[in-house]
């Protein structure tokens, strides 16, 4: 499932210089989107010497498959802040952000990138949903957003309590990446692709290891959607969810002006990009927590209807899904790594907002580097979890530990089929003792186990995407065990037969 920038994009050439094991650098960043690109580049123009190491291409992971509104109005996600956070943490959160988006737009404008600037949208679908409007107004406004009340959205269904927060901005993510890795060259930076960080080894300087060889580090940023490290747990302390997106062809006429988003179930998502002379409306929702609401397809196949329904004549062109991490207190957690004196940074957590949030976390996890304080990022850096949070957090790995048990279980119980899974399909079942899991995909069977090489969970399949994902942690591999994504740093064990 390729995006539509994935497609239509130009591939962004990254390598400059061949991979040299033992080379030293003052930062090493892990993960080549929008966090770690940014990253590299304020600390390159800072005079450090930075080399970002990318398992894939850069942006081809939750950059490369957003859908790219570089907005500040975090429908959905500001009021949950508020519920779980302060006043004071909410508009530092929103500071961070603001900042975030202004550095974007000016990097932008002098990279001569296109930017559409848009106004965004929330609204609801339900009159019963007008209190859930009404908070979210509130908490916005609490936040310092200039918001408005909108009475009709001239969208082709129904709507209700609207908000309007002007001028703000989309794009193609892949040219913003193109750009950073541009950008980051020209500071004196090293982009490597396909090459995959394994561990690090904290010290002076750190050893960062990887699948080429080992290379050295004052200081290591991971910015790889979810740290793969142990240290601080983070990997628990956020779930993962998968998202989906299409595109479509149609009459332009008939195309939306703004970004939308809806704030009630089923969400909704909404913006056009121009595309080789022509605009494409995008459509996204259908969220759930990874490993879970199977069959997948069906998010896609629900999604495409809905479109057809309300946007007569729209022809598919892409369809495609990303993955997200959530905090409990719905704040990202970025700073320094427990128990690596300093020498290690993480940012996790953007809650499907990183356009803004990667940038923010740029600006703190730079700033922390050069020893330069941001006021908003300390009162981030130093937040109260408050009940609610902690509530969410317990409910969370309650819920991980559930499905270790009943994913061993349900595999020992089901004896794997004789025959072969049909094309597109994926059954996991023991075999000799042992969870098996096997895939059909292009005539292709592969058997690999099905237990996942991070913690152990058992890996359910994806049919949207060819992939079997872990419902513990977000880990996800492809139909010949090759990791994806997620806290996993090895692939699936394939199997004999």
């Amino acid at each position: 499932m390729n995006s539509l920038w994935m497609d239509t994009s130009l591939p962004v050439e990254a390598v400059v210089h061949r991979f040299e094991p033992g080379a030293r650098f003052d930062v090493i960043v892990v993960g080549a989107g929008l966090t770690g690109l940014a990253s590299a580049q304020m600390l390159s123009d800072a005079g450090m010497s930075v080399a970002v190491v990318e398992a894939r291409t850069p942006g081809a992971v939750t950059t490369g498959h957003s859908t790219a509104k570089l907005s500040l109005l975090h429908s959905g996600a500001i009021a949950d802040i508020r519920t779980h956070t302060s006043q004071d943490v909410l508009r530092a959160y929103m500071d961070g952000n603001r900042q975030g988006q202004a550095w974007l737009l000016e990097y932008l404008q002098g990279a001569g990138v296109p930017v559409q600037r848009r106004d965004a949208f929330s609204y609801v679908t339900h009159t019963d949903a007008r209190a859930e409007a009404e908070a979210e107004k509130a908490a916005a406004r609490e936040a310092g957003l200039d918001v408005d009340d909108v009475d009709d959205l001239g969208l082709p269904f129904p709507t209700y309590s609207a908000l309007r927060l002007k001028d703000q901005a989309q794009f193609d993510p892949l040219h913003v990446v193109r750009a950073l890795v541009s950008g980051v060259r020209r500071a004196g930076g090293v982009v490597i692709e396909r090459v995959r960080v394994t561990d690090i080894d904290v010290g002076e300087p750190c050893t960062v290891r990887t699948t080429a060889g080992d290379m050295l580090a004052n200081h290591v940023i991971l910015a790889t959607g979810v740290p793969f490290l142990d240290r601080g747990l983070y990997f628990a302390k956020v779930t993962a969810h998968r998202s989906y997106a299409l595109a479509f062809r149609m009459p332009e006429d008939a195309l939306p002006a703004g970004m939308y988003l809806s704030l009630d179930s089923p969400t909704r998502s909404l913006r056009t990009a121009p595309v080789q002379g022509e605009e494409r409306l995008i459509v996204g929702g259908n969220g759930h927590l990874v490993g879970e609401g199977q069959p997948t397809r069906r998010n896609v196949e629900e999604l495409e209807a809905w479109t057809a329904s309300h946007f007569p004549g729209a022809i598919r062109t892409h369809a495609w899904s990303a993955q997200d991490y959530q905090s409990a207190n719905r704040i990202p957690f970025v700073g320094w790594m427990p128990r690596t004196g300093g020498k290690v940074s993480l940012a996790t957590g953007f809650n499907k907002w990183g356009m803004t949030n990667a940038v923010a976390a740029a600006l703190s996890l730079s700033a922390d580097r050069l020893g330069v304080p941001l006021p908003w990022a300390e009162k981030l850096h130093h937040r109260v979890t408050r009940p609610a949070s902690l509530g969410s957090g317990v409910a969370a790995n309650a819920r991980v530990a559930g499905l270790l048990a009943t994913g061993w279980v349900d595999a020992e119980l089901s004896p794997l089929p004789d025959a072969d899974p049909p094309e597109g399909a994926g059954v996991v079942g023991n075999e000799r003792g042992a969870p098996v899991a096997v895939s059909t995909v292009e005539g292709v069977v592969c058997r690999l186990s099905a237990v996942c090489t991070h913690l152990g969970g058992i890996v359910t399949w994806n049919d949207a995407e060819r992939s079997w994902d872990c419902p513990l942690h977000g880990s996800r591999f492809d139909a010949q065990g090759r990791l994806l994504e997620g806290p996993a740093t090895q692939d699936l064990r394939r199997m004999p037969g």
